[in-house]
């Protein structure tokens, strides 16, 4: 037989389309020749492919050979054609059998010695095999990460010539029955922190309503201490989240089994570009706020960014989504992070420092805060100073709550919140702000006399009735109340300052 065809598959975004690899030998002079809109990984595949089989004492065909990667226009890249690629020619050429090929998907980037390596995206291709109801050939370093997809058989091969060997019938790949490796989340401890009273109570609004909270105050204060104890704040993982989070970092290919369950904390330094931090390149890949996807990401030195890859963020921010566009590609890629930043309050980073040694004219504090935009600053829900503190209240202070008491807390908030009206009170919008955030008679009073003094714009109006419905499940009240409205506009007040 000289032609054989085999299932494999491409990364789109998340996505993971069928390919077929078909590949078809043919008289004429020596020759290997990859179609189908392969990019320069895979055409490298002839010399790899090449080197594997005539390593592994395998006849390497001195015909013409033409492999097709279909669809054509479907873009292929990365390694994991190789061990389809290979296993096509063997079967082409007659020294493997070609009847049972179609129960399988391959997927597998070959050495020159023919061992596999592991390739992105394992998850993605488990899931997709799964709806098709095919067994799932992949390198056996991928095997833990593609077994967490339910339904899926995984048979893990160590080589080429282990595959072989399994379709020729010698030797058995048994199908993976290992139990992803499961370890506690281990998130920093909130009882690390002294002090700073007000920023805990600000910490745990913003976990038990998945607000946005931006820090701000002279540098050593806690800020950045405090912004790395919120992913252990929020309640526990979901199979539906734990397996999106890991998808997303599959694909990135920075998955790994141990963080399984374990809320993402993206902190990308304020040098990232736009591309770094919302996804790009040619073939679009997923940024940092796609990474932090059901996690937190973590902007510190806020001004320091880049206004325009600041304001790449506002889309993401109300939509939990990306798309990325190219000439000839679009990928979709999730991005429901819960954003926390840090800032000094001016460029040498002590205003307001109680001795006084901020030398900052008003016009050079203007300018640092005047880079961030007001549409940016008006999605932040929350935004709170974290002051210096006494010498005494450093040495002195007892340890406080631990996270553990204060995750307590917010995955109780979070469960009235989910049973009211299924999704954290920062995703309400439209009508649903209307019916579930309404205050009381003097609630509304109170925010009639802040919207006036504070100018508040209608986005900042609804978020301020969020973060009050959200402190209101914090009390399990179910009206909202003056006090709670209260808290609400304390803490966004301080916005005020800077738009």
């Amino acid at each position: 037989m000289s032609l054989a065809v085999l299932a494999s598959r491409a990364l789109v975004g998340l996505q993971a389309p069928e390919v077929c690899v078909e590949v078809h030998l043919a008289n004429g002079l020596p020759a290997f020749t990859l179609v189908g809109l392969p990019d320069v990984e895979v055409r490298e595949a002839r010399d790899r492919v090449r080197a594997a089989l005539q390593t592994g004492q395998f006849e390497f065909p001195q015909r013409r050979i033409t492999v097709n990667l279909a669809p054509a226009d479907l873009p292929k890249e990365g390694g994991c054609f190789d061990l389809p690629i290979a296993l096509g020619i063997l079967a082409a050429s007659g020294q493997i059998p070609a009847d049972k090929l179609a129960q399988y998907e391959f997927a597998g980037e070959l050495s020159l010695t023919g061992e596999l390596r592991p390739v992105r995206g394992a998850l993605a291709l488990a899931r997709q095999a799964a709806e098709r109801g095919r067994i799932l050939i992949l390198p056996a370093a991928n095997a833990p990460e593609a077994a967490l997809v339910n339904g899926v058989t995984i048979l893990p091969a160590a080589s080429l010539l282990a595959v072989v060997a399994h379709l020729c019938g010698h030797t058995v790949i048994e199908p993976y029955a290992g139990a992803p490796l499961v370890q506690a989340p281990d998130y920093p401890d909130l009882a690390d922190v002294k002090g700073q009273s007000q920023a805990r109570r600000a910490l745990e609004v913003a976990a038990s309503g998945q607000h946005s909270l931006l820090f701000y105050g002279p540098p050593g204060t806690g800020k950045s201490m405090l912004a790395q104890r919120l992913p252990g704040l929020l309640p526990p993982m979901g199979d539906a989240e734990a397996l999106e989070s890991a998808a997303v970092q599959s694909v990135e290919g920075s998955f790994r089994t141990e963080r399984w369950r374990q809320r993402p904390m993206r902190s990308p330094h304020h040098s990232a570009s736009s591309a770094a931090l919302v996804g790009g390149g040619s073939t679009p890949r997923p940024g940092e706020i796609s990474l932090a996807h059901h996690g937190v990401l973590f902007l510190d030195e806020l001004p320091e960014f880049d206004r325009r890859v600041l304001e790449a963020l506002r889309e993401p921010l109300e939509t939990g989504h990306i798309t990325i566009s190219r000439a000839g590609r679009r990928a979709d890629f999730p991005a429901r992070f819960q954003l926390i930043a840090a800032m000094n309050p001016c460029p040498c980073g002590y205003h307001g420092h109680p001795d006084g040694r901020c030398r900052c004219t008003p016009d050079q504090i203007a300018r640092y805060r005047g880079k961030l935009s007001g549409p940016l600053l008006d999605r932040i829900d929350l935004l709170l100073e974290v002051p210096t503190l006494p010498v005494a209240d450093l040495q002195g202070a007892p340890a406080g709550e631990s996270s553990a008491a204060v995750r307590a807390r917010v995955a109780r908030s979070r469960a009235i919140q989910h049973a009211r009206q299924g999704k954290p009170n920062a995703l309400l919008a439209g009508a649903e702000i209307d019916q579930w955030c309404q205050p009381d008679e003097n609630g509304v009073k109170l925010l009639r006399t802040a919207i006036e003094r504070l100018r508040l714009s209608a986005r900042g109006y609804h978020r301020i009735l969020k973060v009050a419905r959200t402190i209101a499940d914090m009390n399990e009240a179910e009206v909202i109340q003056a006090a709670h409205v209260a808290e609400a506009i304390q803490s966004r007040r301080g916005l005020s300052a800077f738009i």
